[in-house]
């Protein structure tokens, strides 16, 4: 990393979180609502979900078929299995810009809270993500 972008974000974490921490982290804190999450965190089990979603899918269609009246009993599992971790990882994400977890019900603008970078600093929802588990 270059000198001048340390300076900018010498307050933020220092390293992306990987695929496997940040998935470790958000099905460990599977109802913690309370804290902060990083944007690495927050996207990576969006990704983690997305391809959940799509295993799923394809295994209902392979064992059930493909056809729209037939069952989707195993992604509607994965679904509610991932669902509370996926509102708790949002709102973490959302009190990453300091605001209450509550935004998330606001169209649009919980979708910039989820895109921008957090605050630099400590805020009253707790210290900066670390990124570590």
């Amino acid at each position: 990393m270059q000198p001048e972008m340390q300076v900018l974000s010498a307050a933020r974490p220092a390293n992306m979180m990987s695929f496997m921490d940040a998935t470790k982290t958000c099905l460990q804190q599977y109802v913690g609502f309370s804290g902060r999450a990083s944007r690495s965190e927050y996207w990576w089990f969006v990704l983690v979900t997305g391809i959940a979603g799509f295993v799923a899918s394809m295994l209902d269609g392979i064992i059930f078929g493909f056809g729209l009246a037939d069952p989707t009993w195993i992604n509607t599992a994965v679904s509610l299995g991932l669902f509370l971790p996926t509102i708790a990882v949002a709102i973490r994400r959302i009190h990453d810009q300091g605001k209450s977890g509550w935004f998330i019900l606001v169209p649009f603008y919980n979708l910039y809270l989820l895109i921008v970078d957090g605050e630099a600093h400590d805020n009253a929802h707790g210290a900066v993500p670390t990124n570590t588990l």
